[in-house]
């Protein structure tokens, strides 16, 4: 049996749409104008200090917790991550390297849908060579993938010290399935420490040995061995942890564990993840209620 449908003017439905196109633009345009007077206030043309991970991280939250309706969720989030990057990229211009040592179209895709197209993307061969060409920069980002692998050494040795790059971010920050830039990947740039956000703190730890007791004993406090490289004297240690826990407290349970002498340096700080949940089977799409 068909389903009578009501008489519908879709020439009005038409000019809805354009008027809300219209309106849509007008406020980018708007937007820009609030950004011009921002530059002449900050002065951030020539700083590269225009990033503010905390507060970005803070939008999305939102975006996620308000989307509804027929328009994907990653849709939205990736028009709002173009506006909000290319706006920055117009107070203070800066490009994105990339570690493209796991493959390119990954980090292609992961840079584009963050940061857009008009961001300058290069490519490199190395997380190292990524953060060498951060610190040589004004203001760039660096992308490249947490876990590097053991031909990559001690790569976060290189954040270590108080004018070398910082994470600043952990991407994506919205995590849902199948999400088109799924990738994890750690944003680096110059410190930023009045805007940074430290939910969660990474540190470089060198120990003078690595026991099996070690993850247990960090993990009861909330903290996560995510990289372990062979250096002289000992092993260097990529942790996490919540930025509720001091160092004394995590080289003590390091220590306790049996690994030696710590020594352990913050080399950043990114946002918790947002994880949004599979909606149920009969529901369709994915759910837009944020748990974490």
């Amino acid at each position: 049996m068909s389903r009578t449908l009501p008489n519908v003017d879709l020439a009005a439905l038409r000019q809805d749409i354009d008027r809300i196109d219209e309106a849509m633009h007008r406020l980018l345009m708007e937007r820009g104008e609030i950004i011009d007077r921002l530059i002449a206030v900050k002065k951030t043309q020539e700083s590269g200090s225009a990033f503010r991970p905390g507060r970005e991280a803070d939008m999305m939250r939102r975006l996620a917790a308000r989307h509804r309706g027929i328009l994907p969720l990653d849709t939205a989030e990736s028009i709002l991550r173009v506006i909000i990057a290319t706006f920055t990229y117009v107070q203070a211009p800066y490009r994105v390297h990339a570690d493209i040592s796991g493959g390119d179209a990954p980090m292609r895709d992961s840079a584009r849908f963050h940061f857009g197209f008009t961001v300058p993307y290069v490519p490199h061969a190395s997380a190292a060579e990524v953060i060498a060409a951060v610190a040589a920069s004004k203001g760039d980002l660096g992308i490249f993938r947490p876990d590097q692998g053991t031909a990559s050494g001690a790569w976060w040795a290189r954040l270590t010290g108080a004018g070398a790059p910082k994470v600043i971010a952990r991407l994506p920050f919205i995590e849902r399935p199948d999400h088109p830039a799924a990738t994890p990947v750690f944003v680096v740039s110059k410190p930023v420490a009045d805007a940074a956000v430290r939910e969660i703190v990474l540190v470089s730890a060198r120990v003078e040995r690595w026991r099996d007791t070690v993850p247990a004993a960090i993990s009861a406090l909330g903290a996560e061995v995510l990289g372990s490289a062979g250096i002289a004297g000992g092993l260097s240690l990529l942790l996490s942890m919540p930025g509720t826990l001091t160092l004394a407290a995590l080289e003590e349970a390091l220590t306790g564990a049996g690994a030696g002498r710590a020594h352990l340096a913050e080399i950043g700080s990114h946002a918790a993840r947002f994880v949004v949940p599979e909606a149920p089977s009969q529901g369709g799409g994915a759910s837009s209620s944020p748990v974490r």
